[in-house]
């Protein structure tokens, strides 16, 4: 009589659902009804009509589809318009689009570990995204990880390194389960004493922070710096999809030879390149979005702290509210979803502190009606004592 091997998975899932970690998939319709705070799209441009327009046009021209790996077939012109006006935008030499923004890190992070001879050195921040751990793991340095946003304790790590391979810092710009951000400079300063890399994962950064929403680093004074390296997503302010590493030509040019989800991987679809060429475009036209977006996180942060609330201050355009427990959180989520507004649930293990908190985006595109509509609703259904 056969056995089933994946029986396990079952007794797994009811050991997650009677902790109240249980995920499932929810599809939403092309018309949900509800106000969307638990996206990323941080400008409100994933329904701009301009940048729905700029997809089209690219499958259009395009194709469905890359057709292949960049180094083969994948690479087309819009790739490289893509390229060189993201670099000009955020103030780096050049940039590489990859198919997605966790695509990227694992490509920066290995890729900029692998020298001949070995004995690198990544210092991680204790609560990097998961791309950023896995691309630690991928790369076989050694990895310390660092408190967070302590550049103390990134100083003493690297100071204990004394092989001859290269260290690299890397960190969250802003941090996406509680929105706080990095401590750049310090870093930086921390980075060169040092002679490591600082690797910047700029995701929820680009198109909020800086001069008319060109990123943390860019506001540090880090664009274009030797010593830096950033990586971007495409799918959360631009609202489309994919990655890019951003950086000096000749890191550029090393990943193109030696980061495998790159070589290894189809390139981004022309309509993702293309809806996210043209965000871009319109972002430029319009800097006056980033401020705005942070604006509405501002006021967000304080309705719900007036409250009393245990909201955490916005660095950028997450706003996070912490919930007494798993299950507390699954109900206030749903909660929400039943007046109407759709709010991020997270969850152990997807935050580093092991807190179970709701996460709002204050996206750009809010007036006052839909703020105070969403901001009411988180006050009005919170669990007790909140």
């Amino acid at each position: 009589m056969s056995q089933d091997p994946f029986a396990w998975t079952a007794a797994a899932l009811e050991t997650r659902r009677a902790a109240g970690l249980l995920r499932t998939l929810a599809p939403r319709p092309a018309d949900s009804p509800l106000l969307d705070l638990a996206g990323n799209d941080y400008l409100g441009l994933s329904r701009h009509p301009e940048v729905v327009a700029a997809a089209a046009e690219a499958a259009r021209r395009w194709g469905a589809g890359a057709s292949g790996s960049r180094l083969v077939t994948g690479s087309t012109e819009l790739h490289a318009r893509l390229e060189k006006e993201l670099a000009e935008f955020c103030g780096f030499e050049a940039a590489l689009v990859l198919s997605s923004g966790y695509a990227a890190n694992l490509a920066a992070v290995t890729a900029l570990t692998n020298a001949s001879g070995g004995g690198g050195l990544l210092v991680s921040d204790a609560h990097n995204h998961a791309s950023l751990i896995d691309g630690c793991r991928l790369s076989r340095a050694r990895t310390a990880v660092a408190a967070h946003a302590d550049p103390e304790a990134v100083a003493k790590a690297l100071d204990a390194h004394t092989e001859d391979g290269p260290a690299l810092v890397v960190t969250d710009s802003v941090f996406s389960v509680d929105g706080d951000a990095a401590p750049l400079p310090a870093l930086a300063s921390v980075c060169t004493a040092a002679g490591a890399g600082l690797l910047v994962d700029d995701a929820h950064g680009l198109g909020v922070l800086g001069d008319g929403g060109r990123g943390a680093p860019h506001a540090a004074g880090l664009a274009g710096t030797p010593g830096t390296v950033v990586t971007v997503t495409l799918s959360k302010s631009l609202g489309s999809q994919g990655g890019a590493v951003l950086g000096p030509e000749h890191v550029i040019a090393h990943l193109v030879n030696t980061a495998r989800t790159f070589i290894f991987d189809t390139g981004l679809a022309p309509a993702a390149s293309g809806a996210a060429l043209g965000a871009l475009r319109l972002l430029r036209r319009e800097p006056g979005r980033a401020a705005y977006t942070r604006a509405v996180a501002t006021e967000l942060h304080a309705r719900l702290t007036a409250a009393g609330l245990d909201a955490t201050r916005p660095d950028a355009a997450v706003v996070s509210v912490r919930a007494p427990s798993p299950h507390a959180a699954v109900r206030w989520a749903a909660d929400c979803r039943a007046a109407g507004i759709h709010v991020g649930c997270f969850r152990p293990p997807s935050v580093p502190d092991g807190v179970s908190r709701l996460r709002l985006t204050a996206r750009g595109d809010l007036d006052e009606t839909a703020l105070a509509h969403a901001a009411n609703t988180v006050i009005a259904t919170a669990p007790h004592p909140a």
